[in-house]
């Protein structure tokens, strides 16, 4: 299975008093405009996720629904609230390994730094972190179990990496 670990696209500014409510804080439409570019060309390159689970925050909830809108399969998208800030991985990988286990490519949507340390723990033993630019993908492959520590990390990208202004 390919696990794809996405920080959601780019939201309105933290703090702004138009989203008193951070939960509520929308995708801008230059980060929509964005991330729809950012998926075209991993749409190139194999991105094909058959299911997206994404945390019920708005600004996640709106990046999964760019990668479903893109992807030709159109995936499933599922609001998780394991994947809301400070979410638990291993209910996350019980989730996978229910919903879809027998699936080839599977997308988690979420936070920083969450999605960091939910990298960390998937490739090694979750003492390290990345750093994910909001819009990053990164693809770990896991040959066997599903399993912390099982996976290898394949690639991480970003708009600018992809050549997406």
């Amino acid at each position: 299975m390919i696990l794809y670990i996405v920080r959601h696209a780019w939201a309105g500014h933290f703090g702004d008093p138009a989203w008193p409510d951070d939960f509520q804080r929308p995708l801008t439409e230059n980060g929509k405009a964005r991330f729809c570019r950012v998926v075209e060309a991993l749409v190139e390159r194999g991105f094909a996720p058959q299911i997206v689970a994404t945390s019920p925050l708005v600004r996640c909830r709106e990046t999964a629904e760019i990668i479903r809108d893109v992807v030709p399969n159109h995936p499933r998208v599922v609001a998780l609230d394991e994947l809301a800030p400070a979410g638990s991985v291993q209910a996350l990988l019980e989730w996978t390994l229910e919903t879809a286990g027998d699936l080839d490519q599977v997308a988690w949507v979420g936070h920083a730094p969450d999605v960091g340390q939910l990298t960390a723990a998937l490739i090694g033993d979750g003492a390290a972190w990345f750093r994910f630019a909001k819009g990053a993908v990164a693809a770990i492959e896991f040959d066997e179990a599903l399993e912390p520590g099982e996976g290898e990390l394949r690639w991480l990208v970003t708009a600018k990496l992809l050549g997406c202004p």
